[in-house]
């Protein structure tokens, strides 16, 4: 056959890897600097920007979306091409994706600081980004997709189905999960409310982690672990289960988030029952990756890349273990909320992501540049510190997850909690927070050695070139089955078939779960005595949005006697019919907060958000001082928020929107009265009215700053079911 040559694009592999360590860098050091938060709550005191709630979602998403996400990218760019024996379709789509790739990570690390966030968990960027990110991501398909069908290689490998079912099922989540009504350029509301908006993000939010962290990283699994050991895949038969398994199960897995929530019964039980059944593909996709290396251990102990490898997979395979299980009621019980969750997390992410990514960049490097790595000795040091970083991370947050279950349920042969004070089980688990910043610190070393040994490679090395290929044309097959081919043998040579196939195994869970909670009203009973939020608990709804509170506090009661005896009645579904977005929370680092309105005062809330250890010692929340600034609160937005809630059905009337800031003066000025009878506060209220005076300034009065919407939300939290309760 006539050959044909033309060249790889390794250039673009190039940009995404040199990303890869710079947002690995710079994710993993937010990640040090929170872990350090935890240990010195105030070290950024009265710096919003640099707060503990606003800078958690910069940390999650710079290492999802940039570290791990241009680490998938540089892989399967390489990848694709020569498993299709093609260029990529089009070098202005490839640099298009790289670029805007960038710019949105940029556009992240500048507006979620700021405070700009859905606060939906990995999906806290507001509209317009939102709308970049779908678009980049449609010009990342189009790109692969158009390169498949110019192919020289007849056969689509396993590795490209998990970059389709990736282009697919991502791009059908984040469409779903941010539908949204934009209020300003960078404020909106979820269309959802309550159950139903929790339930969609964590279809969203378990399979971010299923199609963005798993199946993307399964397909460079299958390509480079045969590749660098020179090994066959172990069975290629194992690899078609484990796809088709693996894609159609893992959409139905989302509820186990929801355990003991308001989400309907049937619901979280479907959830269960999938999440149970997602250790046989996911196992299977393990043992296919360990078993490939049969042959080839005397390669493991002399190669870094392939050591890399092996803890990457075995990371998988216990983070894969540990998911279902956590699945089960009777376990979730016991982890959900705790520094548990936050360890398994970690397990996946650090080993099966990191690893995984470490290992792709220190083969690649080499390669392009025609030279060998500049240490192997570097690189095993960083494989050694970094594994034991795991260990230090994960292993005492493990423990910690354990002793605030433990203590969190515990009661005294009076019937009372033994540990009513929730700062009880805080100040517990502090030697645990110090190892996890010391196993971060390792970790992190472990990083900056890479980066170290990169450029000495990149130094030493040619610079980075398109690389030379030859293959012949694929010959056209006009009939559509070849004599005795099997249905995937034909399938794997049909790319189109087969992305049509893959979106229909990943709709078919979502539709069942998801339609039913939105178009069935009998899932969330109403509940007559719950009210939209007035004007000022609105606007303070956003500031709790805005400050990053859910990272840290949930609002969610499940039907445990500890909880209902620590916070009051377990949560009801109708509680939350007005809550765009909800505010569930996946993790406890300070008490719920769904029945504290009433709970305390409002001279409590105001001295525990200037100074949190002044009402509760040894608390490590941060203060928020910025909400007491002499600059008034921005209501210019209130009555187009109320007009957004009103088109997703929340019932304010024409009088109530038009009256809007009247009666947000009104209740702010109530609560000002109510801080007055607190002679310190009045004290020092006239102290900064008199400094603001000698200054020249305009003194703001405490009724038009942030402060006092936030008390007002606050305040307002579970008030509404202490009213008898009435079905409509």
């Amino acid at each position: 056959m006539e050959m044909e040559q033309f060249y790889y694009d390794n250039k673009i592999v190039k940009k995404f890897i040199y990303a890869t360590i710079l947002f690995g860098v710079v994710g993993m050091l937010v990640g040090l600097t929170l872990a350090v938060m935890y240990l010195f709550p105030n070290i950024t005191d009265g710096i919003s920007w640099l707060s503990y709630g606003r800078l958690r979602p910069l940390h999650t998403n710079a290492v999802i979306f940039a570290f791990v996400g241009n680490a998938f990218f540089a892989g399967m760019y390489y990848s694709l091409q020569r498993l299709l024996k093609a260029r990529m379709f089009s070098d202005f789509l490839s640099n298009l994706h790289f670029w805007g790739w960038q710019l949105i990570i940029v556009a992240a690390a500048i507006t979620l600081p700021l405070g700009y966030t859905s606060s939906k968990e990995y999906a806290e960027l507001e509209w317009p980004i939102d709308i970049a990110i779908a678009l980049i991501w449609v010009v990342m398909g189009i790109n692969m997709i158009g390169t498949m069908l110019r192919r020289r290689e007849r056969h689509l490998y396993v590795a490209i189905w998990f970059y389709l079912a990736t282009f697919v099922t991502v791009a059908v989540l984040h469409i779903f999960n941010n539908i949204e009504i934009p209020v300003s350029a960078l404020k909106s509301y979820s269309v959802y409310a309550g159950v139903q908006d929790a339930l969609v993000q964590w279809w969203y939010g378990h399979n971010a982690v299923a199609f963005f962290l798993t199946t993307p990283f399964l397909g460079l699994m299958y390509y480079f672990v045969p590749k660098i050991a020179n090994r066959p895949v172990y069975s290629y038969r194992l690899s078609i289960i484990h796809f088709w398994s693996l894609i159609f199960i893992y959409i139905w897995a989302g509820p186990h988030h929801l355990l003991y929530s308001a989400l309907p019964n049937w619901a979280q039980n479907l959830g269960v029952a999938f999440s149970v059944m997602l250790i046989a593909p996911s196992w299977g996709g393990m043992i296919n990756g360990l078993l490939t290396l049969r042959g080839a251990w005397d390669k493991v102990r002399e190669e870094p890349v392939l050591k890399f490898f092996v803890v990457a997979i075995t990371g998988y395979g216990m983070a894969t273990f540990e998911g279902p299980m956590l699945s089960l009621k009777n376990v979730n019980a016991i982890a959900h909320y705790t520094d548990w969750i936050v360890a398994h997390v970690h397990v996946g992410a650090l080993a099966w992501n990191g690893f995984m990514s470490f290992g792709i960049i220190y083969w690649l490097i080499p390669r392009m540049t025609k030279s060998e790595l500049f240490s192997k000795k570097l690189a095993n040091f960083h494989f050694w510190i970094g594994t034991l970083g795991i260990i230090v991370y994960t292993i005492p947050l493990y423990v910690a997850g354990f002793q605030q279950a433990s203590m969190w349920k515990q009661f005294n042969p009076d019937g009372t909690l033994t540990y009513g004070n929730f700062l009880e089980t805080v100040t517990a688990i502090m030697p645990m927070y110090w190892m996890r910043a010391i196993g971060g610190s390792l970790y992190l070393i472990g990083m900056l050695t890479l980066v170290y040994n990169i450029i000495m490679t990149v130094k030493a090395g040619n610079t980075i070139e398109d690389e030379l290929a030859q293959a012949p044309a694929l010959q056209i097959i006009k009939s559509s089955r070849l004599s005795g081919e099997k249905f995937h043998s034909w399938l794997e040579r049909k790319p189109i078939q087969l992305t049509i196939l893959a979106t229909i195994a990943i709709l078919i869970g979502g539709i069942i779960q998801i339609v039913p909670t939105i178009m069935v009203k009998s899932n969330i009973p109403t509940i007559s005595s719950v009210k939209p939020y007035t004007p000022l608990e609105l606007e303070g709804r956003d500031l709790y949005i805005r400050e990053g509170c859910v990272g840290c506090h949930s609002q969610s009661v499940r039907p445990f006697r500890s909880e209902v005896e620590r916070y009051g009645v377990q949560s009801k579904a109708g509680e939350f019919v007005y809550d765009h977005p909800f505010l569930w929370g996946s993790k406890r680092t300070g008490p719920d907060l769904l029945r504290v309105g009433g709970k305390y005062n409002d001279n409590w809330h105001f001295n525990h958000m200037w100074n949190p250890q002044s009402t509760s010692a040894g608390s490590i929340m941060p203060g928020y001082k910025w909400l007491f600034d002499n600059e008034p609160m921005d209501i210019s937005l209130t009555q187009k928020k109320m007009q957004a809630m009103i088109s997703l059905g929340v019932p304010y009337t024409p009088e109530e929107v038009a009256n809007a800031q009247r009666t947000l003066r009104e209740q702010a000025v109530k609560i000002e009265k109510n801080l007055e009878s607190d002679p310190d506060f009045v004290k020092s209220y006239e102290d900064s009215r008199k400094k603001a005076e000698a200054k020249g300034e305009k003194f703001i009065p405490m009724n038009e700053r942030e402060i006092v919407a936030l008390i007002a939300y606050i305040q307002r939290l579970g008030t509404d079911i202490k009213v008898k309760e009435t079905s409509k």
